[in-house]
């Protein structure tokens, strides 16, 4: 594939000189598309997580590097081999908790939010267990053979967001294996709820919920902190409690994981869209079905 053989040598370059082109690059593309520079002004904002104008302005610019080191970092991510991405992670917390509810015979689910690399979690889990994950194809059609390809390297079983793929994550968890998807992915028709997310109505999978009230699966919310100098990353994993709630305290559990490095957010993620075919949310709704 051409894609692939352009990209490999710059596969094998340190991660803090790819981290250092990734900062150019996320600024090219803030500057160059009006329309995800506006929303990841304004969702930022939004988030009311900086105190003041100044304040603003870093986080605004820290975020605008950070997603552009992400862009860079894929081709590290998907096309090292296995032995050399597993270094990069430098740090795990909390896996203990994880490895418990392995032994107990429970499904593990788990919850990645766009946050820091978070494609080094499903390669992470696919090295440790069976892991399959819902996967849904990029916008970008072109990118989407590279992906596949990377995230099965990384020994991740790939499901389609469709019912199919569904019925294979409950399969999974009710096998005691592990799943995973993005809690903070905008839903298509008929997949979500309206549920605030830094005290916006967004519309919310309903998915995560019905897993584990179906399954009885052990939770974890899990992001892959990017370090300082191209070092590598630190892995976070907390757990969800068993009980499980509405979608408004997913999306709380997730404001709680951004809170930890918000820079590191994808804020130019279209969070807040209305799908067509879904009433648009009530002012002030908390939890409402579309």
């Amino acid at each position: 594939m051409m894609l692939n053989l352009m990209l490999r040598p710059l596969a094998w370059l340190p991660l803090v000189f790819l981290h250092a082109i990734g900062v150019p690059v996320g600024w090219l593309v803030y500057f160059c598309s009006r329309s995800y520079a506006a929303r990841l002004d304004a969702n930022l904002k939004q988030s009311g997580l900086a105190a003041g104008e100044s304040e603003y302005q870093r986080l605004r610019g820290a975020a605008v590097a950070e997603a552009g080191k992400g862009i860079v970092e894929l081709a590290a991510i998907w096309l090292r081999p296995a032995p050399r991405v597993a270094s990069l992670i430098r740090e795990v917390r909390n896996f203990d908790a994880v490895e418990a509810a392995q032994r107990s015979g429970r499904g593990i689910l788990i919850l990645t939010p766009h946050l820091g690399c978070f494609e080094i979690v499903g390669f992470f889990f696919g090295q440790m267990m069976p892991f399959t994950v819902l996967y849904r194809p990029p916008r970008l059609r072109w990118l989407q053979p590279l992906m596949i390809q990377g995230r099965l390297r990384g020994g991740v079983d790939l499901a389609a967001t469709d019912i199919a793929g569904v019925r294979r994550l409950f399969k999974a968890l009710r096998a005691g294996k592990a799943a995973g998807m993005l809690p903070d992915q905008a839903p298509r028709f008929g997949e979500g709820a309206w549920a605030e997310f830094f005290g916006r109505p967004a519309l919310t999978m309903t998915l995560s919920n019905r897993l584990r009230r179906v399954t009885g699966c052990a939770t974890f919310m899990v992001f892959a902190e990017r370090l300082p100098q191209g070092v590598g990353y630190r892995l976070h994993i907390e757990s969800v409690p068993d009980a499980p709630g509405d979608e408004l305290q997913l999306n709380q559990a997730v404001e709680a994981m951004i809170r930890l490095r918000p820079e590191q957010y994808l804020w130019g993620y279209d969070r807040y869209k209305v799908p067509n075919g879904v009433a648009a949310p009530a002012v002030n709704a908390h939890s409402a079905a579309p």
